[in-house]
Order: structure tokens, then sequence, then C-alpha cells
């Protein structure tokens, strides 16, 4: 089976969960024997990857007559149309003059570009089979499809209403995930919370989705490091934007202090609310309670999950979420919000609503206060997330390859 996959991160060159989701789906599929082909919009000319073959639509070598000079686009898969607005008027002066207007006005025509260069590689291309990951990529599954036929199977990670929290729900955007949904001849779902969503706000059939439920990949744990030997740590990790939860977080953080004072609270990641998390912060009267580092990768990440007493998750609407997985891979007990679809798979951690600040709050103190609870979350969790094997998921995605390729 030979799979060409569309999507716009893949590590080292990401910047949230999708990135982290493909690589481990990837290494799974080919642990089986799939072939895949990952196509990514831009990376470093020598970009590669050990067990996928890494294609980057701003390098077009691999078609046949074809002359292109290389373009690196401004999007990323979190960026919003406001974003790309702002990055472009600010960029778009610098090249101007010296190489003309090389990108497209706005995210609509980033979108449009690379779904045009999908038409271009899909001819070049040997495969059985179209995977496209989120809306960005959909169009490119799109053409693709139509210029070689070959069935489409579209995944969905988050949906416009996540990305949203359902206020201001861009059109534009659920109008691709509407039509890529409705084209693709199988939609796959990241949890039966996710399904729910496909089935109430786009109409889709239900038995045309799958859930597919995300894994998490094991390395080695890394030293502990504490900030101070009387400081108890509470880590939030993720993108700051309103899907997240980052606000909430605060709200229960300050409930949190008003009962015990040695506490820190960090939040790494980076994400349009930042600065307003930042003043909320300093609003609330612990600034110096709460400490930001940025966007962390690699083993920064497990660093941060290792030196942290527990993990929150207060997403306001998280279609799975792997943050736990990794956190619970990494001996430190979490807390997830009920508004995600990892809740419908764990056991072994604490579970809140994101709204309901005073019982985040009560169950954050119980972890942090109660050794006994602390280490029952930490080794059941352990022995828990050890079952999550991206080789699962893999097999239900090869399922679903095979179903639409026999028609």
């Amino acid at each position: 089976m030979k799979v060409l996959m569309f999507g716009w991160e893949f590590p080292p060159f990401n910047s949230g969960g999708l990135g982290t989701a493909c690589h481990g789906l990837t290494k799974g599929l080919t642990s089986h024997g799939v072939d895949v082909t990952f196509v990514l919009p831009k990376a470093p000319e020598d970009a590669h990857a050990d067990h996928v073959k890494l294609l980057v639509a701003n390098n077009l070598k691999f078609v046949k007559n074809l002359k292109i000079k290389e373009v690196n686009s401004l999007i990323t898969e979190y960026i919003t149309s406001d974003v790309y607005d702002d990055k472009f008027f600010k960029y778009v002066n610098h090249i101007k003059g010296k190489h003309g207007t090389l990108y497209g006005e706005d995210l609509h025509h980033e979108v449009y570009r690379f779904s045009e260069i999908a038409k271009l590689l899909s001819k070049e291309e040997d495969f059985d089979v179209i995977h496209a990951h989120d809306w960005m990529t959909y169009q490119a599954g799109m053409n693709a499809k139509k210029e070689t036929g070959k069935p489409l199977v579209v995944h969905m990670h988050a949906t416009e209403f996540d990305r949203t929290g359902g206020h201001n729900v861009n059109e534009y955007v659920y109008s691709i995930e509407k039509q890529g949904m409705e084209e693709a001849d199988k939609v796959l779902a990241v949890s039966a919370f996710t399904k729910s969503k496909i089935i109430e706000h786009y109409g889709i059939n239900p038995d045309k989705i799958e859930v597919v439920h995300n894994a998490v990949e094991f390395t080695e744990k890394p030293p502990i490091e504490k900030i101070t030997s009387n400081d108890k740590v509470v880590l939030f990790l993720g993108r700051i934007t309103i899907q997240k939860g980052p606000d909430w977080f605060l709200y229960a953080a300050r409930r949190v202090l008003d009962k015990m004072d040695n506490v820190k609270f960090i939040i790494a990641g980076q994400g349009d609310m930042e600065p307003m998390i930042i003043e909320k912060a300093a609003e609330l009267g612990m600034a110096d309670k709460v400490l930001f580092t940025g966007f962390l990768r690699g083993k920064e990440i497990d660093k941060a999950y290792a030196m942290a007493d527990l993990y929150v998750m207060p997403s306001v609407s998280e279609p799975f979420g792997i943050t736990p997985l990794e956190s619970m891979r990494n001996g430190t007990p979490t807390l997830i919000s009920k508004q995600s679809g990892v809740s419908e798979v764990l056991t072994h951690c604490l579970k809140a609503d994101f709204w309901n600040v005073d019982d985040m709050a009560s169950k954050m103190l119980s972890v942090l206060q109660y050794d006994a609870l602390h280490e029952t979350l930490q080794e059941n969790g352990s022995h828990e997330v050890s079952k999550f094997d991206w080789k699962i998921p893999a097999k239900k995605c090869m399922e679903a390859y095979l179903k639409v390729v026999s028609g």
C-alpha cells in the first residue's frame, strides 16, 4: 500500500500537536509495511525523514519540465487569517522590489497555491490512496483526487468550531472543511467527540466517519529538574489560544494560591492570547507565580513534564489531546478537561469541566497536597499510557485505506 499524504507540519518542522500526530502515525504505518510520501508546504531544502519520503512544496525539483524559484510560505498549521494578514503586510515590503510579490494576498490564496502544487506532484508520484490532514490540505487532497482518480481520506484533527470555541466561525474555513469531507471517500475523526461535531455541524453521514484515536511515542525520560526544593510546579503546555483554555487555567491557579502559597505555574507555548494572559496574571496578583517559557520542542518538552508535579489541560474544545499522554509518559499526574477526546480513553487521570474553576482548583490542590494521590496517579498513569502505541491507530487507518481502494 502506497499513500500520498498532505500535511502542514512534520517534526522537527512543527509548531504543535498535528506534526507530532503525523510523525507518530506515519511511523506506525511504515511499521505495517505502508509506503508513505509526505508533502509539506515548506522546510529546508535538505529536509528528510528516516521513515517516510518527505516532499517540500517550495522545492519542486521532483516535477519534470518545471522551473520554479523557492518561495518560503508564511503560514503554519495554526495560523488564522488575521495573523496571516499581519505577517503578510509586514513582510511584503521587505521582498517587494527585490523579488516582486511572491505570496498570496491572504491565507486563502496560500491554501490555493498549495492545492495547485498538489496537482503537479500527484501526476509524478506513485500511490494508491490520498490522505489529507486538516482543512488547509483538503483542497490539495481534492485536487490530487481529481487529477488521478485515486480515493481520498481526510483526517479531522480539529474543526473550526474547536479552534474558535464556537465563536466567530470562519465561513471560508468551514466551507472547505465541509467540502473536503463531502468529497472524501472516508473521514477519520480523532475521537467520538469530534465525530459528533462533524455530524452535528457538517451533516456528514455517520457511516462515512471512522474514529481513530491518537497515541504517543515513547522516549527516554530526562532527569528531573525542580525550580526550588520547596515549590510545587503546575504545568500548562500548549498553544495559548482560546481553544486551549489558558484563561481558565489562570483562574484556577488563583484559587490554588489562595489556599497554598508555595506553587509555581508554568505556561509553555505561544499563541494569540499570550499578551492577554500575561496581563491577566498581573491583574490577578500572581505575576511572580506564573512563568512563561515560550514555545518548547524536542527534549525541552519532556523536561517540562518531568519537572512538574501536575500537568493540566483545561481545553475548551479538544478533539483529542496528545499532551496528556506525553505527560503520563513522563510519570506526571494529569488533570484534563472533560471537553476532550482523550477523556474517552484515559482512566488514570483527573477530569473536570473547563469552566468549573472551583473543581479544577480543588483537584489541583489534592494532587499537590496528598502524596498518596500523586503517587497513585503517577504509577497507574504510566502503566496505562504504555498501551497507547501508534501501531494501533495506524492499523485502523490501513483498514480505512483498504475499504476505499476496494470501493
